[in-house]
C-alpha cells in the first residue's frame, strides 16, 4: 500500500506544471484612497453628504464567474472616508433591473450565497496573510469572518462591533458601511496602508464580480491578492477598554420536579495592550444563548465531532489552529462541558489575542469549578506562529490541564508554505507538525503524533495528500481524537474542466479520478480502516444544480465485537464492501431549493441503504423554513434496524437587529425531541438581548412527555472607554 501511495504522491505531482496560461489578476486603479471628514456621516444608505459626493471611487470590477476576466456586466463604484473613531465604505450597486434583485434575508450571520451581495475584505496588518471580510445585502443583513492564512483558514463565528445601512432606488442597490477602527487590528504607524478588495455578486446572473484577484484560482479571502488602502493617518494610537456585563434569569423545570428559579451575572473586559493585541478578562462565564447541538446517530466504532458553537471560544479560534490531521491537540470544547454534555462553570479566564510585528499569538487558561464527580481544573494554551517568506508560516504550540494530582501536557511545531502565486495564479502548499503528549499518572507517559501535507487546490486540477500518525500513547485531554495507533494515508486527486464549445450548459465537470484513506494500526501493521471514492461524473450546470455519482470502496477491522446498534453485535473480522452513491442538488439563489442524496451497497457483513434530503423555503425576507430527513435500512445478520432522523429550522426575522429561530429535532434511537427557540435583539452594535426556550420531550411508546424546559433571558450590554 505505501508503495502505491508513493507512486500516488508522484503521479500528482506531474500536474503542477499543467495548465493554462496565467494572467494578471490586478486591473488599474489598484489603489483606493480614503479621505477624513470632519462633518459626521448620518449612517441611513443614501450616501447623499457632500462628502461622498467629493470622494474618489474606484469602479473597475472583473468577473470572476461565469466569464473570468470580463469586465462585470453591471456598474459598481466605491469609496471611503474615516473620521477618528471610524471607517466609511459607500457602495453604489447600480442594476439596469432592479426589481430582479434578490434580497431574502435579514437576520445577522445571513446565508449570503443566495442573496445579492456586496463584500469588502480588509488586511489593516498588510502582511497578505490575515483579514476580516464584512458582507451585506440589500436589506442590510450582516455577516462577518476573520480571516487567517490567506484564506486557507476562515473563522465565520467571529462577531465584530461594525454597522451598515442599505436603500434601493430604480437604478439599484447602495450600502453605507461604519467600521470602528477599535473593531480592526493595525500597526502603530502614523500612516495607514492596507490591503482590501471588493467583491459584488449578482445570483440571478450567477455573476461574481472583483475589484482584484479574480482568477478562478482565488477567491476574496486569499488576501495576497488584494489592492491597497491608503491616506488613513493619524489613527494609531486608537485604545479601548470595552466592558460586556451579563446577566441572565430564568426558570428550569425538570420532569417530576417543581420549577427553579435562576439568575447569574458575570462579564468580559476588554483591553487593547497595543492596537494589534487585545487583552481578555472573563468572570462567571455563561453561554445560555447557545443553539442546541445537532443530534447524531452514531454507527461508527468513533467518537463524534460537534463543532464549537459558544461565542466566547469562537471569537479568537483561528489563533489556536493547529492541524495535526485526525487529531486536534486543542478542541475547545473539552472546557467547560463535561463528557455527558453537562455545562461545568467556568470560574474566571485570560485570554490575549492579536499580532506583534511579524508575530500572531494567542494565549488562553480557563479555570473550571467543581462538578459532580469532575474535580476543579485549568485548561491553558499558548498558540504563536511567526511569518516566514511571503505567505509561509512557523509555530509552536503547548497545551496543559492541571488537576489535583493529574497534569496532562501536548507541545508540538508546525511548518506550513504557502504560494498563492505559483506559475502566475496557482496556489500551492506543503508542510508539516509534530506533538508530543506527557500524561503524569499514566504507565506510558509520552505519546507522540505527527502529519506531512502536500496540496494543489486550483480550478482545472485539485490534487492533495497527506500522511498523519499518532502513537498509542498520544493522550491529547483538551483535544479530539477519534482513534489511536495509527497512521493514515491519503491522496486525492479531481480533473475539473470547464466546456467552451459544447454542453454549454454545464458550468464546470468535476471527475474525481481517486480519493482514498487508508488507516493502518501502528503497532501490529494491520488495516484499522479504508475508505476511497472514485466519480466517474460530477458536474454544475450554469444555472447553478449540481450533480455526483460516486462509487465507494470501503473496509472496517474490527479486533473485537461491535455493537453498532441497541443489542445487534456485528463480529470482530475484516469487513470489504462497495456502496453507491447519487447526490443531486438544486441552485441555492432560489426561493425554494433542496438537496437529495442516496447511498447503496454493503456494510460489513450486511447491507445498507441510506436516503437523505433537505429543502429550504425562503417565504419572505422576514421567514424562511428548512427541513432535513435522513432515512436508513440496515440489514446485518446479527439483526436488522431503521435509522430515522428528522430536523427542521423555521428563522425569522422583523429587521436587521432583532431576529431568531424555531429549530427542532427527533431520531428513534434516542427516542427523544429537543426544541430551541431563540430571539437576539441588537440594540446597538455590541449589545445583545437574548430569549431563549430549551424543551426536551420522551418519544417513546409514542407520547410526548416533557423531560424539562428552561426559560432564560440574557443581556449583555457593551460600553467602550
Amino acid at each position: 500500500m505505501i508503495s502505491n501511495y508513493k507512486a500516488v504522491l508522484s503521479f500528482g505531482l506531474i500536474f503542477l506544471f499543467f495548465g493554462g496560461q496565467s494572467f494578471a489578476q490586478h486591473s488599474l486603479p489598484d489603489t483606493i484612497h480614503a479621505f477624513l471628514i470632519h462633518q459626521p456621516i448620518k449612517l441611513d444608505g443614501r450616501l447623499n453628504e457632500p462628502a461622498w459626493q467629493k470622494a474618489r471611487k474606484i469602479s473597475n470590477f472583473t468577473q470572476r464567474e461565469l466569464h473570468e476576466g470580463k469586465p462585470a456586466t453591471e456598474r459598481t463604484e466605491v469609496a471611503i472616508l474615516y473620521d477618528t473613531k471610524n471607517i466609511y465604505v459607500g457602495v453604489w450597486c447600480y442594476d439596469n433591473h432592479p426589481d430582479k434583485i434578490i434580497a431574502s434575508q435579514m437576520q445577522r450571520d445571513f446565508n449570503y450565497g443566495t442573496d445579492d451581495n456586496f463584500q469588502i475584505m480588509i488586511d489593516p496588518y498588510n502582511d497578505k496573510r490575515n483579514g476580516y471580510l464584512f458582507v451585506t445585502n440589500p436589506n442590510a443583513a450582516r455577516a462577518d469572518i476573520m480571516i487567517s492564512q490567506n484564506g486557507q483558514s476562515n473563522n465565520e463565528s467571529w462577531n465584530g462591533v461594525w454597522n451598515v445601512k442599505t436603500t434601493r432606488t430604480a437604478s439599484g442597490w447602495f450600502a453605507e458601511f461604519e467600521i470602528p477602527f477599535s473593531t480592526l487590528r493595525f500597526s502603530k504607524n502614523n500612516t495607514q496602508i492596507w490591503g482590501i478588495n471588493f467583491e459584488r455578486n449578482i445570483p440571478r446572473k450567477r455573476e461574481q464580480d472583483d475589484w482584484q484577484g479574480w482568477s478562478r484560482n482565488s477567491s476574496i479571502r486569499q488576501v495576497s491578492n488584494a489592492g491597497f488602502l491608503t491616506g488613513i493617518k493619524g489613527v494609531s494610537k486608537t485604545s479601548l477598554i470595552e466592558l460586556k456585563p451579563y446577566g441572565i434569569t430564568g426558570v428550569q423545570k425538570d420532569e417530576g420536579e417543581k420549577g427553579a428559579f435562576k439568575w447569574n451575572i458575570g462579564g468580559d473586559v476588554n483591553y487593547l495592550i497595543t492596537p494589534t493585541l487585545k487583552m481578555n478578562l472573563t468572570i462567571n462565564t455563561d453561554f445560555a444563548q447557545v443553539e442546541s447541538d445537532q443530534m447524531q446517530v452514531n454507527l461508527s466504532r468513533f467518537s463524534v465531532y460537534y463543532p464549537e458553537k459558544r461565542e466566547f471560544f469562537l471569537e479568537g479560534k483561528n489563533y489556536f489552529n493547529f492541524d495535526l490531521g485526525s487529531v486536534q491537540p486543542f478542541y475547545s470544547r473539552r472546557i467547560g462541558l463535561a463528557p455527558n454534555g453537562a455545562i461545568v462553570p467556568i470560574i474566571a479566564g485570560v485570554r490575549v489575542m492579536g499580532k506583534t510585528g511579524k508575530t500572531s499569538i494567542g494565549a488562553m487558561s480557563i479555570e473550571t469549578a467543581r462538578k459532580d464527580t469532575l474535580p476543579p481544573a485549568n485548561y491553558s494554551v499558548v498558540r504563536v506562529k511567526q511569518d516566514v517568506f511571503k505567505e509561509s508560516s512557523v509555530g509552536m504550540i503547548a497545551v496543559s490541564k492541571l488537576e489535583p494530582g493529574h497534569q496532562n501536557f501536548v507541545y508540538g511545531a508546525d511548518f506550513n508554505y504557502f504560494n498563492s502565486h505559483f506559475k502566475g495564479n496557482k496556489n500551492i502548499s506543503f508542510g508539516g507538525s509534530v506533538a508530543q503528549s506527557y500524561t503524569s499518572d499514566r504507565k506510558q507517559k509520552t505519546g507522540l503524533a505527527s502529519r506531512l501535507f502536500f496540496d494543489y487546490p486550483n480550478d482545472f486540477i485539485q490534487f492533495s495528500t497527506v500522511w498523519d500518525r499518532s502513537d498509542a500513547g498520544f493522550n491529547p485531554e483538551v483535544g479530539f481524537q477519534r482513534r489511536s495507533a495509527y497512521q493514515m494515508y491519503n491522496a486525492d486527486l479531481r480533473i475539473k474542466p470547464r466546456p467552451k464549445k459544447h454542453l454549454r450548459f454545464i458550468q464546470q465537470f468535476v471527475f474525481k479520478l481517486f480519493d482514498f484513506n487508508y488507516y493502518q494500526d501502528i503497532e501490529t501493521h494491520k488495516l484499522q480502516s479504508f475508505w476511497s471514492e472514485f466519480r466517474p461524473l460530477g458536474f454544475t450546470t450554469r444555472s447553478g444544480e449540481f450533480f455526483e455519482f460516486n462509487i465507494q470502496r470501503k473496509a472496517e477491522n474490527l479486533t473485537e465485537d461491535f455493537n453498532i446498534y441497541d443489542d445487534i453485535i456485528v463480529p470482530q473480522g475484516e469487513y470489504w464492501f462497495t456502496d453507491w452513491e447519487l447526490q443531486v442538488g438544486t441552485y441555492r439563489g432560489r426561493k425554494v431549493y433542496g438537496f437529495a442524496y442516496t447511498n447503496w451497497g454493503g456494510f460489513y457483513n450486511g447491507r445498507r441503504t441510506l436516503y437523505a434530503g433537505m429543502i429550504n423555503w425562503q417565504i419572505s425576507k422576514y421567514l424562511r423554513f428548512s427541513a432535513r430527513y435522513s432515512h436508513q435500512n440496515v440489514f446485518l445478520p446479527g439483526g436488522n434496524f431503521v435509522v430515522h432522523e428528522i430536523s427542521s429550522h423555521i428563522d425569522f426575522a422583523v429587521n436587521p437587529n432583532l431576529f431568531g429561530s424555531v429549530f427542532a429535532q427527533w431520531n428513534n434511537q434516542a427516542e427523544e425531541m429537543l426544541m430551541n427557540f431563540r430571539v437576539n435583539w441588537i440594540p446597538k452594535p455590541g449589545t445583545n438581548l437574548y430569549f431563549v426556550v430549551n424543551q426536551g420531550y420522551d418519544t417513546e411508546n409514542h407520547r410526548f412527555d416533557t423531560k424539562y424546559t428552561t426559560v432564560q433571558i440574557k443581556l449583555i450590554w457593551r460600553f467602550v472607554m
